[in-house]
């Protein structure tokens, strides 16, 4: 695995971690992509602990799509744990979510997430909205250091 990570996608849905793969592909920006596929395997990886304890946690992810509604840790608590700890609580956390309620809404930005985004339900839209956030995370924006 390479020591840079520019986005670390946790979706535990195959066909919606599939289209966020394709659409950051068409846009050239997969090629530093580590997908995981719950929030326990997510806090592994950022912490570097568990499978990922030779893990340099120092090479952060530019971005972090993250999924709410996971298996073993949701996203929230994911978020929360990434947002109160000082050595990753810069790394932009984009909440990716089906989940258009309120409460989950004021609750990520409660915990300190940079962005919530609905995905589009039809897949063209889906396709547009991730390749967006894709080119302004990682292109546009310029992250602290």
């Amino acid at each position: 695995m390479s020591t840079e990570v520019e986005i670390l996608l946790v979706e535990d849905n195959m066909s919606d971690a599939e289209m966020t793969i394709r659409a950051l592909t068409k846009n050239h920006l997969m090629n530093k992509l580590v997908h995981l596929k719950d929030g326990a395997e997510a806090i592994d990886f950022i912490f570097g602990q568990g499978n990922y304890s030779e893990r340099n946690i120092e090479n952060s992810p530019k971005v972090i799509l993250l999924d709410l509604k996971m298996p073993k840790v949701n996203g929230l608590e994911v978020l929360e744990k990434i947002k109160a700890d000082e050595r990753t609580k810069k790394i932009p956390v984009v909440v990716l979510t089906s989940s258009n309620e309120d409460p989950d809404i004021q609750e990520c930005y409660r915990l300190g997430a940079n962005s919530y985004v609905v995905k589009p339900v039809q897949f063209d839209k889906f396709i547009k909205a991730v390749s967006e956030l894709g080119l302004y995370w990682i292109i546009l924006n310029q992250g602290p250091h």
